[in-house]
This record gives structure tokens, sequence and C-alpha cells, in this order.
């Protein structure tokens, strides 16, 4: 049985809803967003970051979401959601499967900025160049996606949902 470690609202989302997509059966291991429990010794024997998502599948563990969604749909998909080798799309679903984590450290750094960090020490040099660095990543989805709904051109996949967080 898979087990997904997620915390709500997290980039385990992606990993979720992939799950859901593929309609294969999981249970989720729902963690709070606490230190105290992503750090605990038990939950580091699993992720050695303490961080989500976290995918077990039997022996296997994953703690990349982009790692998980490749596994995933190369296990468990019928070619809906993956893009397997051979398929004319296979690079370019690669490149957007791992590109949402582009997305997703710049906007982690303004969220970090703005509301874990003291105001008295956050950066305003890093708080501009963070968001000019995210501003820059959606203006290459916004350019990709003018003309198309979906970021492969033969139609939605589980890069979409990575990407889509």
């Amino acid at each position: 049985m898979i087990t997904l470690y997620h915390v709500p609202g997290s980039r385990s989302t992606r990993s979720l809803w992939l799950l859901n997509e593929l309609g294969i059966g999981y249970e989720i291991a729902e963690m709070a967003l606490d230190m105290k429990v992503l750090r605990a010794p038990k939950y580091l024997a699993i992720h050695p970051l303490g961080r989500v998502p976290c995918l077990v599948d039997g022996e296997l563990t994953l703690f990349e979401s982009g790692a998980i969604a490749q596994y995933l749909c190369e296990k468990y998909d019928d070619g809906t959601l993956g893009r397997g080798p051979g398929h004319r799309d296979r690079y370019e679903w690669l490149q957007w499967i791992h590109y949402a984590e582009t997305i997703a450290a710049h906007g982690a750094s303004l969220v970090q900025q703005s509301v874990f960090i003291r105001k008295d020490q956050r950066s305003p040099v890093v708080q501009k160049l963070e968001s000019r660095r995210l501003e820059k990543a959606v203006e290459v989805l916004d350019r990709h996606l003018s003309d198309k709904d979906h970021l492969l051109v033969s139609g939605f996949s589980a890069a979409d949902v990575n990407v889509c967080y």
C-alpha cells in the first residue's frame, strides 16, 4: 500500500493530486506543519530532512515531488498522465515536472521572508530578488501557455499537476 506523508497546503499537494488523478489506492499520513512533528526521530527515519512530500510504496521511499511524479506515472499510469521513454513529449514532460520546483522555491523564499522571519530581520533585497525571479518563472509559463490549455501538445499530464500546484 502506498503511503503519502502530507501537510495540507504544502508541496505534497502535488503528489496527493496525482494519486487522485491516477485513481490508485493510498493512505495519507497527514502531518502538522510543526517542527516538533516533522523533526521527530520517527519521521526523520523516513525522510532525512523532515519535509513533505514523502511517498512510501512497499520498500521504496521517495521524497522529492518530481521523482514521486515520475515514479507514480512509470509504475501506475496507463499512459494518460505520464510520458514514458520513447514518447515524443517525454523530455518536455520531464522538464515541466521539474520546473515546478523552480517556481515553488521562489514562492517559498517569499513566504519565509513575509511570514516566518521577524519583520525587523526581513531582507528587502531578498524579497525584491525572489519576487523578480518568481515573476520571471511565471512569465515563462504565460508565454508557453499563451496559445494552449496544457503544457504538452499531447494534452493534460502529471506535468500540469506539478506546475499547477
